[in-house]
């Protein structure tokens, strides 16, 4: 006994003879059926090629386009020819001209001689086929399609549409479960030709001449009524994207093609010369025996198509720029922003850098310019300290400076004179970390000394643009870690903030004493806020704030200890 190998062909023509030969080689005949489109010069320079061999046959030609009727025809047409031609055939594989065997064809022979009645087809009914990707399900059965998907795509869409709206379905001739799998089969001599002699395939033909994508359902759907015993899966090894297109097999994938333990692959590249010369050898230098498991290498395509759709958390790509909440993961790395405490304390970038042990930056988002840590103008990733440059895509800023610096915490200041196109990607980033002390920009106001009224203006703009960030943190929509006090409430007791801050930023608790943090001379900073209410403004973000509170003294901090990591 022996099998015979159907190929498909339609370009590549010298690889597909080169396979030809090697399924002749040991004993399988060989049919192709070349696709109309080749040109006659190519079809008889292929023809001549590889007629010498006694093992090799064409059958009639078919013009193949995808999703319609000449897959089938193709197949029918090769099929009779193997089966008329060479009667010893136990066993009819089908693949492609692009289709490359992994293991000794002898192997693959010994598999079906122990399995004489099995045919070896992808077989499931439409309710139980995961991998249909943007097409149609049930209604490929009972719509009409009488036009070409790729060529016709608007006359197909609208013919659909009016099928659709009219109710006009076509009756499954009875005695027909629809099934759908993979085209690529493996069958048996006895149930490929019940299939071909059948009484009804005139009938069999006529209707699934109208369905979409018959290769995928012809004979998965009729070796349901003619087969002994099926095996729902394919011998071939063929993997699919997320848009339902094949999978190219490159030089690369030598070794993930050899762990699938599959008899035959596609789609090659007609380029892999180290995987043709890899599997198209000696038995010696072929894989070992197996039973096939394409399952075993799934997982390093669900990874891929992960990758492919979701990218990598924090990464951006102009190919594929996802829509807000739908990104995997806005950045890359947990971040902290500090808002108010540059204002509230002496050099707290200092402090901050040698009490957290992280890179500690100014105003990243400064009017002027980029704050880097310790005065750079150009960091990871050739980010640099230009501010046009960042606010041509300040959220693109944010995201690429955490990327590049992934794997190193960064913190930075923030303020509402900054720039605050940030503040929304900010607020749903769950990588942030956001410590507001509310109120604290009047500070740097207070020691100016710049015309009052100017102030009050200035003042008044400030609050109105801290209150707009405010409700953007305390939206429903933020899932930053997000603490806030009033100016007021934080000098009360600025340590115990600070140190959950702090400890935060280190993920452990603190086990270090140091010094903590000097706070700026606020003495005559509540009757300053007085002032500006009496010019009527209303100053109200920084808290209750007496004017008393300038004569008092304020809270003795600078002695205090605390504990960093």
């Amino acid at each position: 006994m022996s099998i015979g190998i159907v190929m498909l062909v339609h370009n590549s023509l010298e690889r597909a003879a080169q396979v030809a030969r090697h399924w002749t080689a040991s004993g399988c005949p060989v049919v192709l059926h070349v696709d109309k489109s080749v040109s006659r010069r190519d079809f008889r320079t292929l023809r001549d090629r590889l007629r010498p061999d006694p093992l090799i046959r064409f059958s009639k030609r078919h013009r193949c386009e995808w999703g319609t009727w000449g897959i089938v025809a193709a197949s029918q047409a090769a099929s009779e020819t193997m089966l008329a031609t060479f009667p010893d055939v136990s066993h009819v594989f089908l693949s492609s001209g692009s289709c490359l065997p992994l293991r000794p064809v002898a192997e693959l022979v010994d598999y079906l001689a122990a399995r004489p009645q099995t045919d070896f087809i992808e077989s499931a009914t439409t309710s139980d086929v995961p991998w249909i990707v943007g097409g149609l399900g049930e209604e490929r059965f009972t719509l009409r399609f009488p036009f070409s998907w790729k060529r016709q795509r608007r006359l197909f869409d609208k013919w659909v549409d009016v099928q659709r709206r009219f109710k006009l379905k076509r009756r499954i001739p009875q005695g027909l479960v629809p099934h759908m799998g993979s085209q690529w089969w493996c069958l048996s001599r006895e149930t490929l030709s019940r299939i071909l002699k059948s009484p009804e395939r005139a009938m069999h033909d006529r209707y699934f001449r109208r369905v979409w994508i018959p290769d995928e359902s012809y004979y998965q759907t009729l070796a349901r009524l003619y087969s002994r015993n099926i095996e729902s899966r394919s011998l071939t090894l063929s993997k699919f994207d997320y848009q339902g297109k094949p999978h190219v097999f490159y030089d690369d994938h030598l070794q993930l093609l050899r762990r699938s333990d599959c008899f035959v692959a596609r789609k090659i590249w007609p380029g892999a010369e180290r995987l043709y010369r890899a599997f198209l050898t000696d038995d010696a230098g072929a894989m070992k025996k197996a039973e096939p498991n394409p399952a075993k290498i799934d997982r390093i395509f669900a990874k891929a198509v992960e990758r492919r759709t979701r990218g990598r958390p924090g990464l951006y790509m102009q190919s594929r720029m996802p829509r807000n909440g739908h990104e995997n993961g806005i950045t890359a790395h947990p971040y902290s922003v500090f808002q108010g405490f540059s204002e509230l304390f002496v050099d707290f970038e200092d402090w901050l850098a040698n009490a957290s042990g992280t890179r500690v930056h100014g105003h990243l988002f400064a009017p002027k310019r980029v704050e880097f840590a310790v005065g750079e103008s150009i960091i990871d990733g050739a980010l640099t300290d230009n501010a046009a440059t960042r606010d041509h895509a300040p959220e693109r800023f944010l995201t690429n400076l955490i990327w590049n610096t992934r794997g190193e915490r960064q913190c930075f200041q923030f303020s509402p004179r900054d720039n605050q196109d940030v503040n929304w990607i900010m607020a749903r980033d769950p990588n942030a970390q956001i410590s507001v002390v509310t109120g604290a920009w009047a500070v740097p106001l207070f020691r100016s000394k710049k015309n009052f009224s100017t102030l009050r203006s200035e003042a008044a703009r400030l609050q109105r643009v801290e209150s707009e960030q405010l409700a953007i943190l305390r939206s429903n929509h933020a899932n930053a870690q997000i603490r806030i006090w009033s100016m007021a409430e934080f000098i009360e007791s600025p340590m115990e903030p600070l140190q959950t801050v702090l400890d935060e930023i280190a993920q452990k608790k603190s086990r270090w004493i140091g010094e903590a943090p000097r706070l700026e001379d606020l003495a005559g900073f509540g009757q300053f806020l007085q002032k500006l209410k009496n010019e009527g403004m209303h100053p109200y973000l920084m808290g209750d704030f007496p004017v008393e509170q300038e004569s008092q003294e304020m809270p003795a901090i600078k002695q205090r200890p605390y504990l960093v990591r």
